[in-house]
């Protein structure tokens, strides 16, 4: 492929907290345009990954490119003018409205202190709309029930207007219904707008349902990357997560479907 089609490189990647080393030579390609997962067990590096794709940690050696430069290069403010991050479990302050939280989403883009202009408003009212909660705008945060309130982060997110969203763990203390509505929207946003996705996820058979691109950790390392056909095999979830499963065909798409197989 070439470099257009890989915005994100990450190159001999180390990382971890103080003495703690949790990723080890990590090289991957985050394919652009697409839906990539990262998948392992609890401890693996996942979030750690994301973090760090985020520069929300500096890596210990190696690096993260992003559009052929360092990622340690750009300014905080200019980096957050192209990508998005949307953390595990963000909570809101007190009496903030929807449309207020989303308004932040803005501010990589305005000189301190400055009000939001009538493009920003624009893009506000864009992000509200994607996200499904235009009539929701004027409802405070706290008032909304999960799946309402990650929409609302990730309206926010895209108020930015960056072609790329890293979301730690998104579908987290939500139920089934709302995970699912979230990972729809996430999928709309990819394939109407061609964002690229990056997300931690737990759930290896929504990983495979709604991912392009699956990366799987295991012990601070990479396991697996490619498709979900490839990813998700005997094989390598034996290895991630030291568990026998069967993989059969999804009936409603053809996916990569684990069963897990009891002793």
């Amino acid at each position: 492929m070439s470099a257009k089609q890989h915005r994100i490189r990450v190159q001999q990647l180390h990382a971890g907290y103080l003495e703690n080393k949790i990723l080890s030579d990590i090289t991957i390609d985050i394919p652009d345009g697409s839906i990539t997962a990262l998948i392992g067990a609890n401890g693996c590096g996942k979030s750690t990954l994301l973090k760090t794709i985020a520069r929300f940690l500096d890596p210990t050696e190696g690096t993260v490119v992003l559009d052929g430069k360092e990622i340690t290069d750009y300014s905080r403010r200019g980096l957050a003018q192209l990508l998005a991050v949307l953390p595990q479990s963000p909570v809101a302050p007190e009496g903030l409205s929807v449309r207020e939280l989303v308004r932040f989403g803005r501010h990589p883009h305005r000189r301190l202190l400055s009000r939001t202009d009538d493009d920003d408003e624009r893009i506000i009212d864009a992000a509200l709309n994607e996200a499904g909660m235009r009539e929701l705008a004027d409802r405070d945060v706290e008032q909304l029930s999960g799946g309402q309130r990650q929409r609302a982060w990730i309206a926010m997110a895209l108020a930015q207007d960056t072609g790329i969203l890293l979301l730690d763990e998104p579908t987290t203390y939500l139920d089934i219904t709302h995970q699912h509505e979230v990972l729809r929207l996430l999928r709309r946003l990819n394939r109407n707008q061609g964002r690229t996705i990056i997300m931690v996820l737990h759930d290896l058979n929504q990983a495979a349902r709604f991912a392009d691109h699956i990366i799987a950790l295991a012990d601070g390392g990479v396991v697996a990357v490619g498709s979900p056909e490839e990813v998700i095999t005997v094989e390598t979830i034996r290895e991630v997560f030291d568990l026998e499963c069967a993989i059969i065909d999804n009936p409603l798409d053809g996916t990569p479907l684990c069963l897990t197989i009891d002793d």
